[in-house]
């Protein structure tokens, strides 16, 4: 049904098995939580997760959205490179 309903849509079989590239977190959202909430070294873990914390919230949600809208064009890299490594 989704292949036919979604033509974009990429099955399991499709899908690589590990990709840290496709996972917003790790290719956009720690880099601005790192950029907001560790210009400095903290002095502790529980600084550090206030930091971060704060970072957080002060995400907007269009920030928010570009990331997931970005997503799409990003599987797309994927699938070209056969699931290798893409800028």
């Amino acid at each position: 049904m989704l292949r036919e309903e979604c033509p974009d849509f990429i099955s399991r079989d499709e899908w690589p098995p590990y990709s840290p590239d496709l996972n917003p977190l790790n290719y956009s959202v720690w880099s601005i939580l790192e950029e907001k909430a560790c210009p400095k070294p903290h002095p502790n873990v529980e600084s550090l997760k206030r930091a971060l914390l704060e970072a957080w919230d002060d995400i907007d949600v269009e920030t928010l959205a570009k990331i997931v809208d970005n997503f799409p064009k990003r599987l797309e890299k994927c699938v070209a490179a056969n699931g290798g490594h893409f800028e």
